[in-house]
């Protein structure tokens, strides 16, 4: 893939093959600003997981302590009194089978997460093959599938994130932006970094955590050490 000139030169300032700490990977970054918008700063993790299998399928759900700096839009399948309670919370999409036939008619996915009551679960799997693939699916584990309706629109709202594995091992994420101070990013890296380490399955043999890197939306990653991160 050809690179942009602004890209090629933002190489130059990392050292080839260096592995950084990461307070140098936090102080590195302010140097490869320069675009016009607020960068996403990105994690990335590739992990020694199969995640055919089950029980190694990594993923959880985390309050990142300075959000993600993004206005997160979501969408709520409800019905009833808990319609009302989804907008008073802020949802900016709310409905059920209303929001079914407009995803599976109209492709809409505008929204960044989707919280449902358990009834409207049954109408809402004709639509998991568009969900499912996008991260979009309510989920039990995900703690979007609650009655608890306020109270998980405000969180996710608020800065709470999922992450997941992917087919081929690695977690892509987001821990704010390039605008938020070092000890920002540093409180929201570790708040996941500790979600993640913990989240290793028992069956796991050998190395859990094989490589990470930290970039931002327009920079070249950065490679974490990853020992220091197995015991931050």
């Amino acid at each position: 893939m050809k690179r942009s000139k602004r890209y090629v030169e933002l190489t130059k300032k990392i050292e080839k093959g260096k592995i950084f700490s990461l307070d140098e990977a936090l102080g590195k970054l302010q140097e490869l600003k320069g675009v016009k918008f607020d960068e996403t700063v990105e994690v990335t993790y590739a992990l020694n997981v199969d995640p055919k299998q089950a029980d190694q399928n990594v993923r959880g759900v985390i309050t990142l302590p300075h959000g993600t700096g993004k206005s997160v839009k979501v969408l709520v399948f409800a019905t009833g009194e808990k319609v009302q309670e989804a907008r008073d919370a802020g949802a900016d999409f709310v409905g059920a089978g209303d929001l079914v036939t407009k995803i599976e008619k109209e492709g809409f996915i505008d929204f960044d997460v989707a919280i449902a009551t358990p009834d409207t679960m049954r109408i809402i799997g004709r639509i998991a093959k568009i969900l499912g693939p996008r991260k979009l699916m309510p989920s039990p584990k995900a703690g979007t599938v609650t009655m608890d309706i306020a109270n998980s629109v405000k969180e996710f709202k608020a800065g709470k994130i999922e992450y997941r594995v992917d087919k081929t091992g690695v977690i892509h994420t987001v821990v704010g932006k390039s605008s938020f101070s070092k000890d920002q990013l540093r409180e929201n890296f570790l708040t996941l970094n500790s979600s993640i380490i913990k989240s290793r399955p028992a069956s796991v043999k050998g190395q859990y955590l094989k490589k990470a890197y930290l970039s931002l939306t327009m920079s070249p990653s950065l490679r974490l050490n990853t020992q220091e991160l197995l015991k931050a």
